[in-house]
Formats: C-alpha cells, structure tokens, sequence
C-alpha cells in the first residue's frame, strides 16, 4: 500500500449468486483515497456504489456472495481479515454512516446506550467514561439537549436527529476512515444541507478519510475532492470535483449533470434525460454497458473490453469516444 493512499481497491469484483442466475454487481472495480480526502461514488440505483462501500467492510452475506480482487484499508488486507480482527476493524479503523438510520440503529435500546456499548466493545473503558464520550459525540454533531437526547429511543427522534445520532455512533471509537451511504436521501433539503456541512465540518477537523455515495451531484460537489461515476458495477469516469464538472468526457457523466435541474435552466425548459434503463447485471452486453443509451455509441463501443483511458492528471474515463465528448460542460460550479 502506497504511504499517502488509505485506501486502495485493486480489481474488485463483487458476484451476488452463482450459474445463470449470478448477478455480477461490481466489475473491476480500482480505487483510491487518499488521507484525509474525500471521494463520492456517484451513478444511478444499481451502478453498483453501495455494494462496492459495503465490500469494504466485509457486509455482504458471505454465503450468497463471491468476492475477488484487493481491498487495503489503512494497512489491513480486509478480504483476509479473521472473524474477530474483522470485527475490531469495524468501528475502530473504518465506519460506516447508513442510509437509514431507523433501520440501522437498534429500536428497542436507546440511542446512548448503543453508542456507549460500542465505545466500551472497543475502548475497554468504565461506562462512565463511555457515556461522558458519548456526550462529547451528541455535542459535536451538534444534537440539541445532548443528555436528553442520549436517553431517547430511535422513533423519539426526528430523521435529522437520527442521521445525526447514526454520525456521533460511527466516530463513537475514533475511526480513520468513514463510510456514508446516502446518507441525506431521506431527509428534507433544509436538514440535507445541514448534515453535508457537518460531514465537511468533521472531515476537516478530524482529519477523517470519506467514501460518500449518492445519487445526487450536487451532495458530491458540497463534500468531496474527487468524484468517481458508476454504471453498470464499473468506474467509467474519476477526477477531481472541478474537471468532473466543467469538462465530463464520459457521455454518462455528461447525461447525469445535463439531467439535473440548474441555474442555466430556462423556466418552462424539459430537463434532458437518459434513454433507456441501467442493463440487467446477470446479463451484461459486451463491450461498452453504456452503448444502448449511448448518443456517441459506435460499432467498436460494443465489441470487446473498454479500458480506462488516461486523459490527464488524475482525470480518467471507460470510453472509446473521449474525442468527441470532449467539449466542456457549461454548467458554473464553485469549488
């Protein structure tokens, strides 16, 4: 592992049963983080980001599940770790913030005694000291009433509290790297911005590493550095925020950000959309997954493996017509 990178994916392959019926999720998956930086994995639902955040910790059901390739999480090969080294490493080296935070936190214990019985699990510290910790954690998420709040079940609170809640448990044992899956889909917009300014608040004063999945560019463009598309379990496009969003050469980067609603929409104006739908992921067409919904789509787009093409510093994209969606995105964007 490189002395800068904590995280580092090399060839990852997730497979979700087997024969016919193998649903291959994730395709050649490799990625990198680097200390103290923060990259989105963006695409439409089933491109394959959650189940490339997840594989991270181990989290997929290892019976119905093939999992292949390198996985290295600040020093720790992840596919090789044992039963209770896997279990040490959740929590105390990698965490993850779930979508839904009522389906994630346990509903018949309070929320304080769940973050006070993971920081005991992995400090070895007295409860007292746990619970004035986990004070400290309600604090710095900024829940209002903390000691109130610690005694409150999950239904007591509302979803912003919750998804706060779930943030204070996922730092509860000083993690280096933190994992955040949708986190703001099921809140409202005003509370969204909220819980963004607080992972970027956080990010920066505990010098945590973010994977951050979401559907929704503009949640990518408030919190990380780098963004990587998906589509069809592949990375098809990686950069850094700026170059991603002013000069897309992926024609699916460049589908996404022209179907979103922007300041350069005239009112009355039709957003644009994507034809077609993401392909059935037991069934993946040769060559490139794109090329059905492709409007630069050609002969040689369908036919074999399409690498990942170099196109400057830190900028890559899966395409075979990168000299053709070359021209820059016109949509302003502040980073």
């Amino acid at each position: 592992m490189s002395q800068d990178a904590i995280i580092e994916i090399k060839d990852l392959e997730v497979v979700f049963g087997s024969g016919s019926a193998a649903v291959r999720a994730v395709n050649g998956v490799t990625l990198r983080v680097e200390r103290g930086q923060t990259v989105a994995l963006i695409g439409e639902s089933g491109s394959g980001k959650s189940v490339t955040l997840r594989s991270l910790l181990r989290l997929h059901a290892p019976k119905k599940t093939t999992i292949k390739g390198n996985i290295r999480v600040a020093g720790h090969d992840v596919l090789s770790l044992s039963s209770s080294a896997l279990s040490n490493f959740r929590g105390e080296v990698c965490s993850m913030i779930f979508q839904e935070p009522l389906l994630a936190l346990d509903p018949v214990y309070s929320v304080g005694d769940q973050i006070v019985e993971s920081i005991q699990r992995h400090k070895g510290c007295s409860r007292a000291e746990a619970n004035k910790k986990a004070l400290e954690l309600f604090e710095r998420v900024k829940i209002p009433s903390p000691e109130r709040r610690l005694a409150a079940y999950p239904h007591e609170m509302s979803g912003g509290m919750r998804q706060r809640a779930m943030i204070a448990l996922a730092l509860a044992c000083d993690p280096q790297v933190l994992l955040a899956d949708e986190p703001t889909t099921a809140l409202d917009a005003t509370v969204q911005i909220q819980i963004l300014l607080l992972l970027r608040e956080l990010q920066k004063t505990l010098g945590l590493s973010i994977v951050f999945v979401t559907h929704d560019i503009g949640a990518a463009v408030e919190v990380a550095d780098r963004i990587a598309v998906m589509y069809a379990g592949q990375i098809v496009e990686e950069g850094d925020v700026r170059t991603i969003m002013r000069a897309p050469r992926h024609p699916y980067t460049k589908a996404l950000l022209q179907s979103r609603a922007h300041g350069s929409l005239d009112r009355g104006q039709r957003l644009a959309t994507i034809p077609g739908a993401p392909p059935d992921l037991a069934k993946l067409p040769p060559g490139c997954a794109f090329a059905p919904r492709c409007t630069y789509a050609q002969d040689e787009c369908r036919e074999g493996t399409i690498a990942l093409i170099s196109l400057g510093e830190s900028h890559s994209a899966r395409c075979r017509r990168t000299d053709v969606t070359h021209l820059p995105h016109t949509e302003s964007v502040e980073t």
